[in-house]
């Protein structure tokens, strides 16, 4: 199996585990481009589960899809200065049109708020055209010079991003909130990831916001890892823009905006945080197959009356809304599927042989854990379904397990080190606000401040830096 099974233990090589299990179970494939990945069938699959379900949400609250050019003139960058500033770096240019140079260079998407928001300036009149609440599921690309690593940091990816424009603060604020709200139930309930949720700080959150929100999660080797943000814009774009619109009292009025995003990381962290040393292990919420079913045709016995069976079976489920992949392929060996659907994170496996079928049983294996249960015939869908449900919470427990034994609270600027530089993850630590003790956490130790918490713990002890009375307690860690 050394061709196609994972090779690497996932406590010995995380990155390379990680490269492995990603390449041999299908979910992508480098590009022929430096930089980029070409998405396969499976990690689309999962990542249109979760457009199902944020369509579903947001739209059910009055948001409504389009869609926006990849290009944006120079100049709309441009004109919010913090913003081009934040993107410059990763900004790809267009400058030629087939043969004839462009009068102004165009970026190739990196975000959109610019060219979106100089169209709301056009659609925004009165304040009966607000809310305005929309949604793109496009691809953004930001040239990253780091080293790339397959769906976590790669010049392409796809995203969400919805941008909304209010006629109050107080909407605007919570609009920020339920989009956070929104993401915390994909996250934990469909992923199965436990993220932690607060506030950015300053040098940390988006360019040209007011403030930024974020959910961030803990992987197994110790870094956390962004899994989504929801920016509150206040009105600096509504003035650079002129988004205003004639209020109910008859004067004018600039507009509060949001803007938030859910990319293909996501899916990154669902392979580091669930996988084993066999290949994925996927939540049956976001798997693009929850039962695979396997007939084992002894010798001696009748291969057509296994194979109705496994026909008979396959149908059920399928009648009962589960995706079911029937493996009747004869080229290869039971066993050789059973490792080929370990490798692709198939929550339950079923194996019927002639002895299932005298005893009108069939043998029902949990992806997860891998343990193995005789399921008589009679009580298959009910079965199968609570397993899902029992793999779906085992894998969120796990995970829980791993976020509270990588997070770490400290006293001392040298038990902070210590931590960051040893077993890592999360580190809470007293902080004054002060921009210079965060600069020199992050030059000293690499370690960034990934999130306040709206769950405020009153700090204990002074700024771990200077001394100075500290204002909250922070999350640090290195990340990705």
């Amino acid at each position: 199996m050394s061709d196609v099974g994972v090779t690497v233990k996932k406590n010995e090589d995380f990155s390379e585990w990680y490269t492995e299990v990603i390449l041999k179970s299908g979910l992508a494939d480098y590009a022929p481009i430096k930089g980029c990945m070409i998405i396969r069938e499976d990690a689309i699959a999962m990542w249109e589960r979760i457009q199902e379900v944020l369509n579903k949400k947001i739209k059910a609250t009055g948001h409504r899809n389009v869609y926006f050019p990849m290009f944006i003139p120079e100049g709309f960058l441009k004109k919010e200065a913090e913003h081009f500033a934040g993107f410059t770096p990763e900004v790809a240019w267009v400058t030629q049109g087939g043969d004839t140079p462009l009068e102004e260079k165009l970026a190739v998407r990196p975000t959109s708020e610019t060219i979106i928001y100089a169209t709301f300036s056009k659609w925004i009149r009165s304040w009966r055209d607000l809310p305005l609440k929309i949604n793109q599921w496009c691809n953004i690309v930001r040239w990253e010079t780091k080293a790339t690593k397959l769906f976590l940091r790669t010049r392409e990816f796809l995203w969400q991003e919805g941008h909304t424009a209010h006629a109050t603060k107080e909407e605007a604020e919570k609009e920020v909130m339920y989009a956070l709200g929104e993401y915390r139930d994909i996250i934990e309930n469909y992923l199965a990831i436990p993220v932690i949720v607060g506030v950015k700080s300053d040098s940390e959150k988006f360019a040209g916001a007011d403030y930024t929100t974020a959910l961030e999660a803990m992987m197994p080797d110790g870094k956390a890892l962004q899994m989504g943000t929801s920016h509150n814009l206040g009105q600096h774009f509504a003035k650079v823009f002129d988004i205003k619109f004639i209020g109910e009292d008859e004067k004018d009025h600039m507009v509060w905006q949001t803007s938030w995003g859910l990319t293909t990381r996501t899916i990154g962290a669902l392979v580091m945080i669930h996988g084993d040393d066999k290949g994925l292990v996927l939540p049956p919420k976001i798997a693009p197959v929850h039962v695979v079913i396997v007939p084992i045709p002894y010798k001696g016995a009748d291969p057509a009356a296994i194979a109705a069976k496994a026909k008979e079976v396959a149908d059920k489920l399928t009648q009962k809304g589960l995706s079911v992949i029937l493996d009747d392929r004869g080229e290869y060996t039971p066993g050789w599927k059973f490792h080929q659907w370990e490798l692709k994170g198939v929550p339950i496996r079923i194996e019927i042989g002639p002895r299932d079928l005298q005893q009108q049983q069939v043998v029902m294996v949990r992806r997860d854990t891998k343990e193995k249960s005789f399921v008589k015939e009679t009580e298959l869908l009910e079965t199968a379904e609570k397993l899902l449900e029992d793999i779906q919470r085992n894998l969120f427990v796990k995970a829980k397990q791993n976020l509270e034994e990588k997070t770490t609270s400290v006293k001392t600027y040298d038990e902070f080190k210590q931590i960051v530089a040893g077993k890592g993850g999360f580190v809470k630590a007293a902080w004054c606000g002060g921009a210079d003790c965060e600069a020199k956490i992050k030059e000293e130790t690499g370690a960034t401040i990934r999130v306040i918490p709206f769950e405020r713990e009153e700090p204990k002890t002074d700024c771990l830096i200077c001394g100075k009375k500290a204002r909250d307690i922070a999350y640090f860690a290195r990340s990705y």
